[in-house]
């Protein structure tokens, strides 16, 4: 008889078994209920932080084009700025010259004046007397130097002013490296991706670094610093005119008339030409708007056409609807919205017509207005020409310098002097 090798281990009941079963597939519930959840919870958290990440560095990105585009603006500024004041700083050395070279050709004069009165000196007995010839020979000297001390005090403004001019110029070119320098580093920041391979984690990146400023100050910074070189721009515009106004007063009375009839001539000549550019800015406006009311009325037209065959196909329909036998020939719907439209059209042609009436009266003022502005124009291209033409014969009035060549040795040094010593206003 058979037996068994091994000693048999616990028996369990079979309640007991299906428990164990059922435990088993609760527990295995429970734990895919709870790694639903999780995964649920990760998707939600992977959505809204890829969401927020997205969003934030759009805004990042937002803002640093903004920023690209504030700066790019100063920067553009700041550069136009560097070129009126570079401008400036030629035209001031041109007129700083001028007044040099002026200050200079009054030498001759007062060589001249001075040689004039030694040689009156030379008069013997009687004949020294303080006569209206050497009274005017000492005043035309008194007025050399005082022209002289006049140049010479305008010569000085002239060199402190491009001196401003130019320390102007350095803070503003300073300022608009610097702005070069940030958009260059604001576009390298824009070109940064995931991918990019210069990227990596930095110690402490969120500080506050040394020097860093407000951006009120900052644009408060590049504002003073434009306006600085804008005053100190209009300065030298009016200091220029300072300059070329005291040389013009240094010659004599006739000359200074000369000059100030020519300086008005010019001014109005300038006044004359802006008007002409502001009656031919009219008159290509007003061409436009001729154009355009043309067009419209135009458009008026077709839309009258056009509602007119809308009304004549709803007139048609109700007089085809009178010919309905019987009790067919009711009010009905059809009725009252074809006698809707009828109406509605009819005001709408009106109106239509009433806009017509007074685009076309617009129209025919345009045509006066732009006659007028034409006739204007003609006037003022006869009173410029003219002008030129006074212009042309005042140049009669010049003495060529080159006429003068001076023969006394006293005056010899000032024979290498710029030959055209007369300025333009």
């Amino acid at each position: 008889m058979a037996s068994l090798s091994v000693k048999p281990g616990q028996r369990f009941t079979l309640p007991d078994w299906q428990n164990n079963s059922l435990l088993i597939s609760a527990n295995a519930e429970q734990q895919r209920f709870n790694s639903h959840h999780v995964r649920q919870e990760g998707r939600a958290l992977r959505n809204e932080t890829g969401n927020q990440a997205k969003w934030d560095e759009h805004n990042s990105r937002t803002h640093l084009k903004d920023r690209i585009t504030n700066v790019d603006k100063w920067r553009e500024a700041l550069a136009k700025c560097l070129t009126d004041i570079d401008l400036e700083i030629d035209a001031l050395t041109k007129v700083k010259e001028a007044a040099e070279n002026a200050l200079q050709a009054k030498n001759l004069c007062l060589d001249v004046a001075i040689e004039c009165l030694t040689f009156r000196e030379s008069r013997r007995d009687i004949d020294v007397v303080r006569d209206p010839v050497e009274e005017e020979l000492h005043r035309e000297v008194k007025v050399i130097e005082k022209t002289k001390k006049e140049l010479q005090q305008r010569v000085d403004d002239a060199f402190r002013q491009l001196c401003l001019l130019k320390e102007a110029r350095q803070q503003l070119s300073l300022d608009h490296r610097h702005k070069v320098e940030a958009l260059e580093l604001d576009r390298q920041c824009m070109s940064f991706n995931p991918t990019s391979g210069n990227i990596s984690f930095k110690v402490n990146p969120t500080r506050n670094p040394d020097g860093t400023t407000a951006l009120s100050e900052w644009e408060l910074n590049s504002r003073r610093n434009k306006e600085r070189a804008e005053a100190e721009m209009r300065a030298s515009v009016d200091l220029r005119g300072a300059i070329t106004l005291s040389i013009a007063q240094t010659n004599n009375e006739l000359d200074a008339q000369r000059i100030a009839t020519e300086f008005a001539l010019r001014k109005r000549m300038r006044d004359m030409e802006a008007a002409l550019s502001e009656l031919r800015w009219q008159e290509k406006n007003t061409l436009e708007e001729i154009a355009e009311m043309e067009e419209e009325i135009r458009q008026l037209e077709e839309d009258i056409r056009k509602r007119t065959l809308d009304l004549k196909v709803a007139h048609t329909r109700l007089e085809t609807r009178t010919y309905r036998p019987h009790i067919e020939l009711c009010r009905d719907q059809a009725q009252f919205g074809l006698t809707d439209e009828v109406q509605q059209l009819e005001g709408i042609i009106r109106a239509l017509q009433q806009k017509r009436t007074e685009s076309q009266d617009a129209l025919d003022a345009l045509y006066r207005q732009l006659h007028r502005i034409q006739t204007d124009i003609g006037y003022k291209t006869n009173s410029l020409q003219l002008d030129n033409k006074c212009m042309d014969t005042r140049r009669k009035l010049v003495v060529p310098v080159e006429k003068f060549d001076p023969e006394v040795d006293a005056v010899s040094r000032t024979r290498n002097l710029p030959r055209n010593s007369q300025l333009e206003l």
